[in-house]
């Protein structure tokens, strides 16, 4: 943001709705970043941006100023995606797309997806499903400089600042994150055209 940024947050705090919308359209794309670099997938990094932009909410009058907000709501992100790790842990959760089986007999999808075959989605999401497991593969550090460089489109000193390593530690992470990421993709096969 701009130096504006301390009014529109005290503002907030005030309890103006609209200065508080104000921090979301300006944080939006940065908290996605972050909470796809821990989670690893769209579905869960846009669930816990909701659930972290709620905490913020909720926590906002708690902000001293003491540090930047991004620094704050970078932590509250972080966290917030670490204990649903956490949780995702704890239970075993089943995906309505996944096959199972079951004493030996194989029990095809839960949900079944009329308006296109498996094999048509599959065709089309090859690619990108090779990526994003690969993704998956990746340790936390170097996911997360893959994402924020090469998804998000942030530069090395802009990634630096975000997550508050030097820019020789922004750009190691990403050599080493694209090296390992090409060696994880011909491990599982090649990229369709």
């Amino acid at each position: 943001m701009n130096l504006n940024e301390d009014a529109i947050i005290k503002k907030a705090q005030k309890g103006d709705n609209d200065s508080f919308e104000l921090l979301i359209v300006a944080f939006q794309d940065k908290a996605y970043a972050i909470a796809f670099g821990v989670m690893g997938n769209t579905h869960d990094a846009y669930d816990m941006v909701q659930e972290s932009f709620i905490k913020v909410y909720n926590n906002l009058n708690k902000f001293n100023f003491n540090s930047s907000f991004n620094t704050w709501l970078y932590r509250i992100i972080k966290n917030t995606c670490i204990d649903q790790l956490r949780k995702n842990n704890r239970k075993k959760t089943l995906s309505y797309d996944a096959t199972y089986y079951n004493n030996d007999n194989e029990l095809s999808f839960q949900i079944e997806d009329k308006k296109n075959s498996m094999d048509a989605i599959f065709e089309k999401k090859d690619s990108i499903s090779l990526i994003n497991s690969s993704l998956e593969k990746l340790s936390h550090d170097h996911r997360t400089v893959i994402v924020l460089s090469d998804i998000k489109g942030y530069d090395y000193q802009e990634i630096s600042e975000l997550l508050k390593i030097s820019l020789g530690t922004v750009k190691s992470r990403i050599s080493r994150g694209r090296r390992r990421l090409a060696e994880i993709i011909r491990e599982e096969g090649t990229i369709l055209d």
